[in-house]
């Protein structure tokens, strides 16, 4: 595998954002729950992610939060604003960390984009994917390997992309904020590509 594209200064994937506003007192209480120590802290950020906040298309709900602290008060959002909210608490803590895309086959014969966490634990960049179990499909938090819920398929057009981005990518932040529900934008609304 190639080592990654970094989109962003060293300092960026540290930065506040509107859609990573760590700086939100939401956010900065969930985060004092969470152990000490860089990968303590991650896995149980990473565990609330995954497993207390509902992917928005599993659970049928039809809110689109984007802002890491409206998909914590809602606890419901799509693969990218999952990542919103586990990369605020990341760098809360101090820990680096990106946003990362796959373009995936859709269930229409086309694509989508889903959204995955680079995160810098221990000294190296890993790949995390909080979006969420469901039967079939199983993420867990690694400091030392990627543990991604799809593996694109070049084959079938699938993309793997190796870029990391200092903020969510605009074309995903347009979907998000564009008003649309959840149903709408699964049916169309959401970006196929980075391009």
């Amino acid at each position: 595998m190639r080592a990654p594209i970094f989109v962003g200064e060293p300092w960026d994937f540290l930065a506040e954002s509107e859609a990573v506003d760590f700086e939100h007192p939401a956010i900065q209480a969930l985060s004092s729950t969470f152990p000490d120590g860089d990968a303590a802290y991650a896995h149980a950020a990473f565990d609330f992610v995954r497993d207390e906040v509902r992917h928005s298309a599993d659970a049928g709900d039809e809110d689109v939060p984007w802002r890491a602290s409206d998909v914590l008060e809602k606890r419901t959002g799509l693969c990218y604003a999952k990542d919103h909210l586990y990369v605020a608490l990341l760098r809360l803590a101090g820990v680096p960390s990106g946003f990362g895309y796959q373009r995936l086959s859709d269930d229409a014969g086309g694509f989508v984009l889903h959204g995955i966490v680079s995160v810098n634990l221990e000294g190296r960049w890993v790949r995390l994917d909080p979006r969420g179990d469901r039967p079939g499909l199983r993420t867990w938090f690694s400091t030392d390997e990627d543990v991604l819920a799809y593996r694109p398929d070049p084959a079938r057009g699938e993309i793997d992309y190796l870029e990391v981005f200092a903020q969510p990518h605009p074309s995903v932040l347009a979907a998000l904020r564009s008003g649309a529900s959840r149903g709408e934008l699964c049916a169309g609304g959401l970006p196929s590509t980075l391009d």
